[in-house]
């Protein structure tokens, strides 16, 4: 975004933190062409080639699964320090509410900003894992539900950048001492990713499979091959479940199962990969209305503050 198309305290703002703005546009741009460039040559491999081309590939795809989700951190420590609590801290915002520029809009301005830029900018690192994720799709640590896939891969990764914004706006206020501020809003922020990542498996039912319990049968029930496993045991003929080790594996008929025991399947819980865009559409769809929570306030803190 080019400070010379913006104006007033939006031109102010981009001016201001256009070092910062330059630098992410260029981390994104890179990221983007070097894998794009590393999924054209993983296609075009053969022989001892291919073997180096997809360690190559897999090396970058791990890198972007564990740093991709830690970009809203880092949106929320800069929004929450360099963007709001600097000038707080230093009293610089007292000179642009000189310039007939209310509090509301001085602090939309410095919002709208860094929301675009964020963005545009977690679309564009979705899409770059995408491009990477159609080489190694389905592979380990690549599966679906994988931590850092699932964040890295979708709409939740924009929902979470546009919610560390908001925790930002809201910290900066509050602590009004850069550091601090950046540190708390970076704490926060990977708390609440923490917290729904654990809640994640919560929302929708799992599926259920069954099989019989006879010697040389399945250690467990067979789920499809790219469905997340939550659980198995056995079960008894009432319906209760058990831990799979009240049965040792079937090797041995005779030694099958616990004398006190009557067992007549086997069961596995398992949430199957037609779950990967409900899941998705939902903790968006939650982690938005925390960010305009958050948002509201933001604006309800400026105004007490500030009138």
């Amino acid at each position: 975004m080019s400070s010379l198309t913006l104006k007033g305290p939006y031109w102010v703002t981009a001016r201001q933190h256009r070092r910062a703005l330059v630098l992410a546009g260029a981390a994104v741009a890179l990221s983007l062409v070097t894998m794009a460039w590393l999924r054209y040559w993983d296609s075009r491999t053969v022989g001892f080639d291919e073997d180096h081309g997809r360690w190559l590939m897999r090396g970058a795809m791990d890198l972007a699964a564990t740093g991709f989700p830690f970009v809203p951190l880092l949106v929320a420590a800069f929004v929450a320090g360099p963007l709001l609590a600097r000038e707080l801290e230093s009293g610089t915002y007292k000179l642009a509410l000189t310039q007939s520029v209310t509090p509301s809009r001085w602090l939309a301005s410095k919002l709208l900003i860094a929301g675009a830029v964020t963005l545009a900018g977690t679309l564009l690192l979705v899409g770059t894992f995408r491009i990477g994720w159609g080489n190694v799709t389905g592979t380990y640590r690549f599966q679906w539900y994988d931590q850092g896939v699932f964040e890295s891969s979708g709409p939740v990764l924009v929902a979470y950048g546009l919610l560390a914004v908001a925790v930002g706006a809201v910290l900066g206020q509050l602590i009004r001492r850069t550091v601090v501020a950046m540190a708390a809003a970076g704490f926060v922020t990977g708390l609440v990713l923490l917290a729904l990542n654990g809640l994640r498996w919560e929302w929708l039912p799992a599926r259920t499979a069954t099989a019989p319990f006879a010697p040389g049968g399945p250690v467990v029930a067979p789920v499809p091959e790219d469905a997340r496993l939550a659980d198995s045991g056995l079960l008894t003929p009432t319906g209760e479940r058990l831990d799979g080790w009240y049965c040792a594996e079937p090797f041995d008929p005779a030694a099958m199962c616990r004398n006190d025991v009557h067992v007549t399947a086997h069961f596995s819980d398992y949430y199957p990969a037609s779950y990967y865009w409900p899941l998705q559409l939902i903790e968006t769809g939650l982690v938005l209305v925390l960010a305009a929570l958050a948002l509201f306030a933001a604006f309800r803190i400026l105004r007490t503050r500030h009138g």
